[in-house]
């Protein structure tokens, strides 16, 4: 029998939101406590999955972290779906933040279209906007900034020096997603390109959950003060003059905890999950 003759079930893509289980959204919610399969990335509350997916789901981790041998093929992720929602399965793929932001949703949609898979796509809070309220950083506060970039600056040599320069220039709010580890050279490229004094940049760490931890420097201070730090996974980075409104307005405490709120690829799935897992 032709795999493409197989009845088919239904994927929906949804969003967890960035950490606090209570940003997931009802919609995400209403799917979670239906489905058969639930396919999950690493940066998803744990509690989500412990509370409000049913007992007798399927749970499959497909954590993917950068550095990490475990992490999980996209190739095998798109397999997943296919195999589970030609069985007649509701599969919910649950990614962290929202599901259109960097998570690598073209791959996933794509061979749903191939296989004839129908499927809905389902918004989540994406970490730029979690991690900003989090931090009490409006990243359009008004006569500070009108708009926002949403980037990744993981590979610095694959921007020319003429985009270097219109994001040192342009009065838009900078969020950077994945950028804390390349963070150094990227202050120093906008210092270099000639970023205004009155720029920021702040680093919100897990984001949202308990073990957040926001720090913000004057971005011409920031080499001198903070070059070679090391931050957790997952960091968020906001460079703009926002980012200094931190420091009046963030209304949830730095947590004292250096713990990782998202287990690593390489743990364990036991060790997080209550749920029936495979690997």
């Amino acid at each position: 029998m032709s795999l493409r003759a197989i009845h088919t079930g239904k994927v929906v893509l949804t969003g967890a939101g960035p950490g606090d289980p209570e940003l997931l959204t009802v919609k995400a919610l209403r799917y979670l406590r239906q489905a058969d399969v639930v396919i999950t990335d690493r940066l998803v509350s744990t509690e989500i999955l412990d509370e409000f997916v049913r007992q007798d789901a399927l749970v499959i981790p497909v954590g993917k972290q950068s550095g990490k041998s475990a992490s999980t093929p996209q190739s095998v992720i798109n397999r997943l779906l296919v195999e589970h929602a030609q069985k007649g399965q509701l599969v919910v793929r649950l990614k962290g933040g929202d599901v259109s932001i960097f998570s690598n949703v073209l791959d996933e949609l794509q061979t749903l279209v191939e296989y004839g898979i129908p499927y809905e796509i389902v918004p989540g809070v994406t970490a730029a906007l979690g991690a900003a309220a989090y931090a009490g950083i409006p990243l359009t506060a008004r006569g500070y900034s009108t708009s926002v970039r949403f980037l990744t600056c993981y590979r610095q040599d694959l921007l020319p020096d003429t985009y270097w320069k219109d994001l040192a220039q342009t009065p838009d709010t900078l969020v950077f997603y994945m950028s804390s580890e390349p963070l150094d050279g990227l202050v120093a490229r906008l210092v270099e390109q000639g970023i205004e004094q009155d720029r920021w940049v702040a680093v919100i760490e897990q984001a949202t959950t308990p073990a957040q931890h926001v720090q913000a420097w004057p971005i011409h201070e920031y080499l001198s003060a903070a070059g070679g730090k090391t931050y957790l996974s997952p960091s968020l980075v906001i460079v703009g003059k926002v980012a200094a409104l931190s420091s009046s307005f963030q209304w949830l405490p730095n947590s004292g905890s250096r713990e990782l709120y998202f287990p690593p690829v390489d743990a364990l799935p036991e060790q997080s999950l209550k749920k029936k897992l495979i690997c």
